[in-house]
């Protein structure tokens, strides 16, 4: 039923329960899995043009985030019976459901797997949940774990 599923990812309790289920997923329906990571846009604009060096070190801890996000879900392929075939990608620069949203578009999946709350907290309450806006804007269907 499914060839290619997205699984968005931030390495929360809640993405990795969705990890399980997509890789599950993907190894019930031979399907391929990408994992993406979305960092979100450097929130400090005024002081990364004056201190480079914060805007480095975001990136830096993001970067090293998206790789144990990506790991986790890496192990969770090979456990099991037929290891899954995974691509890790990271997005840059766009809000988490709207780069989570694009991947699915420009990689071609036909199942968006995501959690139900993740690294939000309070801006959460104020704009909405990022899942909340990816079932919404989302062309391919989108399951929701809890």
């Amino acid at each position: 039923m499914f060839k290619h599923i997205l699984l968005a990812t931030d390495g929360s309790p809640a993405s990795e329960h969705a990890a399980q289920l997509a890789v599950g997923l993907a190894r019930t329906h031979g399907a391929r899995l990408t994992a993406v990571y979305v960092v979100d846009p450097y929130p400090y604009i005024g002081v990364g043009e004056i201190n480079p060096m914060g805007y480095q070190a975001y990136m830096s801890a993001a970067q090293q985030q998206a790789a144990q996000a990506h790991a986790q879900v890496e192990e969770l392929c090979k456990q099991g019976g037929t290891p899954v075939v995974l691509q890790a990608r990271l997005v840059e620069d766009v809000g988490a459901a709207s780069g989570i949203v694009q991947t699915a578009e420009t990689e071609g999946a036909d199942l968006v797997v995501l959690g139900s709350h993740g690294r939000t907290g309070i801006a959460r309450l104020m704009l909405g949940s990022v899942s909340t806006k990816v079932v919404a804007e989302s062309k391919v269907p989108v399951l929701v774990s809890r």
